[in-house]
């Protein structure tokens, strides 16, 4: 089954949210609001490509997603609904618009231009009311550089506009996902 516009995914390990957290041997509801955005599934798994589609991604390779493609959600009168996404029961019809990274099996992650990921840098002077954040504003590391920037290295220390960052979990690590566009300075420094 192939779609002529639209990638068919599965989401990964078949859970539609990604709310629990092992702490010891014990696993924890961190959320169980379906409305909580930053506990949806963002990793799904390519079924199908797009018949007219010939770019990087092939069935099998994990996708990162739309935070909106596999959430549950009510309608007006109470019901419970799939997103507009869903096709039927685990596979789901996804545009390339909403897949931000893709990587094959067993290979590392790769972002899809206009698209890239920033770690956000920890703050290591809290001391007081004017800097008591836990990350640096507007400052981050690159770590999935898209195709379209090719001056801007894997562990490169960047700056971006404010509002532009996106949450995502991404194998364990909080980066934001952002559009080239927002990244305004760049450093030869790594970090």
């Amino acid at each position: 089954m192939r779609s002529p516009h639209c990638f068919i995914v599965e989401p990964k390990n078949g859970n539609r949210y990604d709310n629990t957290k092992e702490i010891g041997d014990k696993e924890f509801i961190i959320s169980s609001s379906q409305e909580d955005h930053l506990v949806t599934n963002r990793i799904a798994v390519i079924e199908s490509i797009p018949i007219i589609y010939n770019g990087s991604i092939k069935p099998g390779d994990e996708v990162i997603v739309h935070h909106n493609t596999f959430r549950l959600y009510h309608d007006m009168k109470g019901r419970e609904k799939s997103s507009a996404s869903h096709l039927f029961g685990d596979k789901f019809m996804i545009y390339p618009s909403e897949v931000y990274a893709y990587k094959h099996p067993g290979g590392k992650w790769n972002a899809i231009a206009p698209y890239c990921f920033i770690e956000p840098i920890k703050n290591t002077e809290t001391d007081g009311l004017l800097n008591n954040c836990d990350e640096l504003g507007l400052f981050g590391v690159m770590v999935y550089p898209n195709e379209e920037q090719s001056d801007i290295e894997q562990g490169s220390i960047v700056s971006f506009l404010p509002d532009s960052e996106y949450e995502f979990n991404i194998d364990g690590k909080k980066l934001y996902r952002m559009k080239t566009s927002m990244i305004c300075l760049t450093s030869e420094q790594k970090y």
